[in-house]
């Protein structure tokens, strides 16, 4: 290609322009705001909370490519006696072993799954109501959906397996993911991609080459006046915390009686608070007509039972409302081949995390994003034929 712009500087924005950049392509990648990154961002010290707990899936091909561009940088490796702090909220108390059923339903694959049916009546058929309920219940933690059950039970499956791998495949950015937006920006400098933040686009750009799109579902629709371009994603409260430092306090609750998930992040990485604090971030799934409140007295249930005298030990807390921003889910008889497609013709291309991509999380806004330059450079390798021809 000669010229390719991309509206969005994300990670899935800034994975097309490196990709492009690295093809020989003269890429402008145009950002909103005044920093990249997107959902990616690390918020400013003291506290690096990403928005929402983030972590990198080393089974997917986002991992080979990040690690073969040297950009994975340093991670933060949890210490072995942190591990064993893995605390599992069933039947109103705390555990530290999940039950046998659930490690049984994590161990099959999700082509093992089908698609046609929820993940609910799948799993209840295969190893009881009970099974059914706790397995959907942790998937949560790569979902972000108040009821994984409902949810296409392949769809489901394949994130339930990978979250509860072993050896863990996720991984944490040290310093938080804003730390690999930094570093993926560098890349794109060294290829001479043109960056341009603070620079809103509100029209696609005419007869200048392709154009990716890499802005989240409701502005792409609005820019490019098509409504259909919708799908169903999570609604999350976001629950941040900084506590005084207290020696025992778990580094994960996993609540396995609704779906829900609080992790001490500074666990694995303490620099992402002063010293003598620690960093938790939780996530606590709400239904359409749940309210901030209900979720935020969930997070607060299991922080009394996992975390003592945490009110009192509070110095800083933050909550919110994420709704529509944690990745498409699909229900019984959607993949992920139903969703909004890459290729918009003429020219245009889609990517993010709620399009027609495979892959779990950030991993579809990577896919995408690399199908997307491949499009256009086919598209592009096609046209000069045409024209050789002519």
């Amino acid at each position: 290609m000669r010229k390719l712009t991309i509206i969005g500087g994300g990670f899935a924005g800034l994975t097309a322009a490196i990709t492009a950049a690295e093809a020989g392509t003269k890429v402008t990648v145009h950002e909103a705001h005044r920093t990249l990154g997107g959902r990616a961002r690390t918020a400013d010290g003291p506290y690096r909370t990403n928005e929402g707990p983030h972590a990198l899936y080393s089974g997917g091909p986002h991992w080979t490519w990040l690690k073969q561009r040297g950009l994975l940088g340093p991670l933060a490796a949890l210490p072995p006696a942190e591990a064993l702090r893995f605390r599992v909220h069933r039947d109103g108390a705390l555990r530290r072993t999940p039950p046998l059923g659930l490690l049984r339903q994590a161990r099959r694959t999700a082509e093992q799954a089908p698609v046609d049916l929820d993940f609910r009546t799948w799993v209840t058929g295969l190893a009881g109501e009970r099974t059914a309920r706790v397995a959907a219940a942790y998937s949560g933690v790569a979902l972000f959906h108040h009821d994984p059950g409902s949810l296409s039970a392949r769809f489901v499956q394949e994130r339930l397996h990978r979250a509860a791998a072993l050896p863990p495949e996720a991984h944490y950015v040290r310093g938080g993911w804003g730390e690999l937006i930094d570093r993926m920006a560098a890349r794109a400098w060294e290829l001479g991609v043109r960056i341009e933040t603070s620079s809103r686009v509100d029209a696609l750009p005419l007869g200048g080459g392709p154009v990716i799109v890499a802005t989240a579902l409701p502005a792409a629709a609005r820019l490019l006046g098509d409504p259909s371009l919708a799908w169903e994603s999570g609604r999350t409260v976001l629950f941040d915390l900084a506590l005084r430092t207290r020696k025992g306090d778990p580094f994960v609750v996993s609540d396995l009686d609704a779906p829900g998930w609080i992790e001490r992040f500074t666990a694995q990485d303490p620099s992402l608070a002063p010293a003598g604090q620690q960093l938790v971030q939780a996530q606590l799934p709400i239904g359409p007509d749940a309210s901030k409140a209900d979720g935020v007295a969930h997070a607060e249930r299991l922080l009394d039972l996992g975390f003592p005298g945490w009110r009192e030990r509070t110095v800083w807390r933050r909550e919110s409302v994420s709704q529509g921003r944690t990745g498409a889910v699909d229900r019984p008889g959607t993949t992920w081949r139903d969703r909004p497609a890459v290729d918009r013709g003429d020219g245009v291309y889609l990517v993010g995390d709620e399009v027609a991509a495979p892959g779990v999380l950030s991993e579809v806004s990577f896919t995408s994003a690399v199908e997307a330059v491949s499009l256009a450079l086919r598209a592009e390798h096609l046209d000069r034929l045409d024209l050789k021809r002519a």
